[in-house]
């Protein structure tokens, strides 16, 4: 595996998380990976996150209210991994609503433990749960409004996965390994079910530390093309759309920040719907007829630049005419209506 690039946020006043300046919009629109050391080294719960994890706790709980958030437990014997079970029928952890002091409590109380449980807590938005911590610990991007989420929990390994936005991810406490895999490497992933998945996102079901190469032998060609870096607190990453990445928690209390954004309105679809409907209306043709379905994406989808609808008049294009907000709305009726014919 080779080596994430780097650029180091400490020498550049442009890339400060301060909020004076926004980050780039070459960086934030790039479709490589990189690594920005220091980047957040000036948020105060970094700096109570070098003192010591209680630091960090007492840090967060400054915010408090009365929030609750989604809390993941498994068993030592998994090592961390948030995963399925052994046949695919269920999950290697048990998740519920708990208060989020409570996981402050958990994680406090297993903070010297050799062989501690599992303890995770995913994507949370910060606002809800923590409001105000952003006052004091935020990264300017730009015109973006953000997704902006918390993850805490100790050490713990997210199996190989994409997601659709952009993301930013910022380690706030303790290290991080992250593993990224370019999505042309998807056939060589063996990916699990699209629509039972540990934490909403298909994974991977190749475990990365030991992967068994006589099962799912063109993982080799994906951990050839795979790139890693180890971030510590005050370190980001930005990981563009859909590169899959698996993430590791290497010490007992981990805090990662991340922004997720689109470079599309806000009113797009996710295309994951699309496939979900192909699966339903298309995989199953004949080839044939396939192949022809193949040739009508192409030519209005993926090859589109405007000029397959040219020949039409423009108060005649319909849904090859551009799409806005109002256009996207009566679409989406008129789809509903022919899925619940």
């Amino acid at each position: 595996m080779k080596p994430i690039a780097e650029l180091d946020a400490r020498a550049s006043r442009a890339l400060r998380a301060d909020g004076s300046q926004p980050l780039p919009d070459e960086l934030l629109s790039a479709t490589t990976p990189l690594v920005l050391r220091g980047l957040v080294d000036d948020w105060p719960l970094v700096r109570a996150a070098r003192q010591s994890p209680r630091a960090a706790d007492a840090y967060l709980r400054r915010y408090y209210r009365d929030a609750t958030v989604l809390a993941s437990h498994a068993a030592p014997e998994t090592g961390g991994r948030i995963f399925y079970n052994d046949d695919l029928s269920g999950f290697n952890f048990q998740s519920q609503m708990v208060r989020f002091d409570q996981v402050l409590d958990a994680l406090a109380a297993h903070l010297d433990h050799p062989a501690p449980p599992t303890l995770y807590v995913g994507s949370t938005t910060i606002d809800t749960c923590l409001p105000g911590l952003r006052a004091e610990n935020d990264v300017n991007l730009g015109g973006r409004d953000p997704l902006a989420s918390i993850w805490i929990g100790n050490r713990t390994i997210i199996p190989a996965h994409y997601d659709v936005p952009d993301n930013l991810a910022c380690v706030a406490a303790g290290r991080r390994r992250f593993t990224l895999f370019p999505p042309e490497q998807l056939p060589n992933l063996y990916v699990g079910p699209l629509d039972f998945t540990p934490a909403g996102q298909s994974v991977s079901l190749v475990d990365l530390h030991r992967p068994d190469l006589a099962r799912y032998p063109r993982f080799a060609t994906a951990l050839a093309q795979a790139q890693t870096a180890e971030l510590e607190a005050g370190d980001a990453l930005f990981i563009p759309s859909m590169w899959w990445h698996h993430v590791e928690g290497l010490t007992p209390f981990n805090i990662l920040v991340n922004y997720w954004w689109r470079q599309s309105p806000a009113w797009m679809d996710t295309p994951f719907n699309t496939l979900l409907l192909a699966l339903m209306s298309m995989r199953d043709l004949p080839p044939a007829q396939r192949a022809a379905w193949q040739q009508l994406f192409q030519h209005y989808v993926f090859d589109s630049d405007g000029s397959e609808a040219a020949h039409i008049p423009a108060a005649a294009r319909g849904v090859l005419a551009p799409l806005d907000e109002d256009g996207a709305r009566a679409l989406r009726a008129r789809l509903l209506q022919r899925l619940n014919r």
